[in-house]
């Protein structure tokens, strides 16, 4: 596979001729009895195949009558509308392209659950890519959506400020929005007033505020800072609310207490029992996320150090890892599933036949809150290094 051409998952070469002739063999049912085709359905309404598709599609206006007799056709002849060939195949725009980082992390899999479900309301397929942590795959995925015609495409995460990137992106997306699509982005930062996109925001710098101060609140000063891209804007916000806080309840933000790295567990882990041997000396950790908290939490519980009794602990996204660990773990909770699909509703609404809920322009900025749960204590004066 081409890198700078990606593929969305799941995609084959469905404008290929070995691909139209595959399609065509689906039209023949598990029985041996050959199914009901487009033109099966226009022959019997009396109408065009054109109509037909404009019927299914509901892209163009059709008399009711005209409507009624299709469908009375299609229901007559029980043919089923396969929406996943014909939007592969690009006969249809009813999709939904979303492109995320990475299909296995919890934070990219509730937001792209929410952007299906909401998707399927409207009778769009839902199209999921996944670049990688690389920008180029990211627009070259851009790209390809525009090329399926899809509807909306949503970026979803935080992005690395670079000026070339950022001036690609606002490109394609004034392309999509002449074509009559949109790009959404969702959880990171606008691209200017030139570029026509829709945009869901939540309140990461405030939710990392709210964690901080809790352990403020505790006792603790000594806050140890770990994880994240400290490039990517999700990091930056995160860590503007965290030395916000400090700096509010005058705690002066140490340098060594921000261990920056990545969003994994296995950072989570190295990094703390590195810390724990040769570090700076802390009584609470805030995780940049709840897989670098649950990494963070075996590195401690190896080296005998409880949570809370010794070290408080907190995480961020409230992700099904953070009830699953024992002490079940503080955290921010961030409304993962509905950013999906207010994704969606900014793009192209949603419902059936999209005529209940009308597209919402401009930008929507969803709340965050701390889970409060029992890995944080009052501090009890022992500190970390052990």
């Amino acid at each position: 596979m081409n890198p700078t051409r990606p593929q969305a998952l799941g995609s084959t070469t469905h404008n290929s001729p070995q691909g139209v002739s595959r399609m065509r063999r689906q039209s023949t049912a598990a029985d041996g009895q050959r199914r009901a085709t487009v033109t099966d359905v226009a022959r019997q309404a009396g109408v065009s195949t054109a109509t037909v598709s404009r019927v299914m599609n509901r892209n163009y206006p059709v008399a009711e009558a005209t409507r009624a007799r299709v469908e009375a056709a299609m229901r007559d002849l029980g043919y089923v509308v396969n929406a996943h060939a014909r939007a592969l195949a690009g006969a249809s725009g009813r999709t939904v392209g979303i492109i995320v980082n990475e299909l296995i992390d919890p934070f990219y899999a509730y937001i792209a659950r929410g952007v299906e479900r909401e998707a399927a309301l409207g009778g769009r397929l839902c199209l999921v890519c996944c670049a990688q942590g690389d920008p180029q795959r990211e627009l070259a995925f851009v790209e390809l959506m525009h090329e399926r015609r899809a509807d909306a495409v949503i970026v979803v995460g935080g992005s690395v400020a670079d000026r070339g990137y950022t001036s690609e992106l606002a490109r394609r997306a004034r392309e999509l929005d002449a074509g009559g699509s949109k790009l959404v982005l969702c959880g990171r930062p606008p691209l200017g007033e030139q570029a026509p996109t829709a945009a869901v925001e939540y309140d990461n710098e405030g939710g990392a505020f709210a964690i901080t101060d809790h352990l403020l609140m505790q006792g603790h000063e000594r806050i140890l800072y770990l994880g994240g891209p400290p490039k990517l804007s999700t990091t930056r916000d995160r860590l503007a609310g965290h030395r916000r806080a400090l700096e509010l309840r005058g705690v002066t933000p140490d340098p060594e207490l921000t261990q920056t790295g990545t969003f994994s567990r296995n950072f989570g882990y190295r990094r703390m029992t590195e810390l724990l041997q040769d570090g700076p000396e802390f009584t609470a950790v805030f995780a940049a996320n709840d897989i670098v908290a649950a990494g963070a939490a075996q590195a401690l519980e190896e080296a005998g150090v409880r949570v809370p009794e010794d070290i408080s602990l907190v995480g961020y996204d409230d992700i099904p890892v953070a009830q699953e660990l024992r002490p079940r773990l503080t955290t921010v909770h961030v409304p993962l599933e509905e950013m999906g699909r207010q994704a969606v509703r900014l793009a192209v609404g949603g419902g059936d036949e999209d005529d209940w809920r009308e597209p919402t322009a401009g930008a929507l900025r969803l709340g965050t809150h701390i889970v409060v749960r029992d890995s944080v204590a009052p501090r009890s004066g022992r500190t970390a290094r052990m």
